[in-house]
């Protein structure tokens, strides 16, 4: 059992993560791509952003409910759909469902996680899941799997859209990390620096499973085992998309359609157009395109092109309740974590997400206190400076 979380933080889970995982995955989870700029730009862009606080106003209690598609939630975060969150800890989907249902927050389930939907349901009963797409090339697969994750009570569904191409990372090319996973001197000797970690999750993982984890959505000849190459082109990652495939899947997916990766104003207004429900302003965490723009720029524009009632998500680089809180100020409706709930699991397992959940939501109450705003939409009306 892994121990009980320690951290304050996100600066202290994200130590005890790098603690605990080989450093080829915590690299892969942490860093960003080519020069890692868009990751320090996302950093001084939510530093930069100042507020006056405003006095003389009842916020002993700030109210932290949210309105997203026109129902109101208690809470403003959603996690972010993560690739094989299951390699940070042994059945780490599970865990993380299990920690975002007791927090009434929605967990976004990867195509390419290492459980499957279906397990992740019966593992965390009244869990609110969400779904990622990836779409593969055979269209016909494509469709199956929107049919099982339908058959789990799915219903919100997020088309990532802003990954034409496999971004340059080079730390993995020098740490040997990827997809599949290849023994080298280098990976071996990362491995016997972890022996929690090798043997907390992977050995679990053999002795359990009887093999190492994989895409657990990908048929069993197309993906073995994360030391596995995708055996079957099919279902290689369609990494082309456009408007005649939005407006197919928008005819298939029974469901709400949101699309991930938008930071374009008129991209955004083309999505509620081809009739999605929503759009994810992000940058993909600083990990695709080195010089994107911030997420926290473009949304009071995308705002503007779109209007007043439509949902709006948003997310990349948020470590603080205050990150979300700027998020939420400018635009925002909800917010997705990606990294943190990593963090959480790595150095607590199921407690740690949770700690890191509850983390954040003080600090955003804390953030609203201090601000003199007493609910989310009192946000958007602060006075900021820079």
């Amino acid at each position: 059992m892994p121990s009980p979380p320690t951290f304050r933080d996100f600066d202290e889970a994200r130590r005890a993560a790098r603690a605990f995982l080989p450093r080829a995955l915590f690299d892969y989870i942490d860093r960003g791509t080519e020069g890692e700029r868009a990751l320090a730009a996302l950093r001084e862009g939510f530093d930069a952003r100042r507020v006056v606080p405003r006095i003389l106003r009842p916020v002993s209690a700030p109210d932290l409910s949210a309105r997203s598609f026109e129902a109101a939630r208690p809470s403003p975060f959603v996690i972010a759909p993560t690739a094989l969150a299951g390699l940070v800890r042994f059945d780490g989907e599970v865990l993380t469902a299990r920690a975002a249902c007791a927090a009434g927050v929605p967990i976004t389930i990867s195509t390419q996680s290492s459980i499957a939907i279906e397990a992740i349901a019966d593992g965390a009963p009244g869990a609110e899941l969400w779904f990622q797409l990836y779409v593969w090339r055979d269209r016909g697969e494509t469709w199956s799997l929107l049919e099982r994750v339908a058959r789990c009570g799915v219903e919100t569904l997020l088309l990532t859209v802003d990954t034409p191409a496999s971004p340059k990372k080079v730390h993995n090319l020098r740490n040997g990390f990827g997809i599949p996973l290849k023994p080298s001197l280098r990976l071996g000797a990362d491995l016997a620096r972890h022996p929690r970690w090798t043997a907390g999750v992977m050995g679990r993982y053999l002795l359990r499973r009887g093999g190492l984890p994989t895409y657990a959505h990908y048929p069993p000849g197309a993906a073995r085992s994360v030391a596995s190459a995708i055996g079957d082109g099919r279902f290689a990652l369609d990494m082309v998309l456009d408007e005649p495939f939005v407006r197919e899947l928008r005819r298939r997916w029974k469901g709400r359609l949101i699309l991930k990766g938008v930071l374009a104003p008129s991209d955004a207004a083309q999505a509620f157009a081809l009739g999605c429900d929503g759009v994810v302003v992000s940058s993909h965490g600083g990990r695709n395109h080195d010089s994107a723009v911030r997420p926290l720029e473009m949304l009071p524009r995308i705002r503007e092109a779109v209007g007043p009632s439509v949902t709006l998500l948003a997310d990349s680089g948020v470590r603080r309740g205050s990150d979300a809180a700027k998020l939420l100020a400018a635009g925002a409706d909800l917010v997705l974590l990606g990294r943190a709930p990593l963090y959480g699991l790595a150095a607590g397992g199921q407690a740690g997400v949770a700690a890191m959940l509850n983390q954040l939501t003080e600090e955003l109450r804390g953030f609203l206190a201090f601000s003199g705003a007493p609910n989310l939409s009192e946000l958007r009306s602060s006075e900021w400076i820079g």
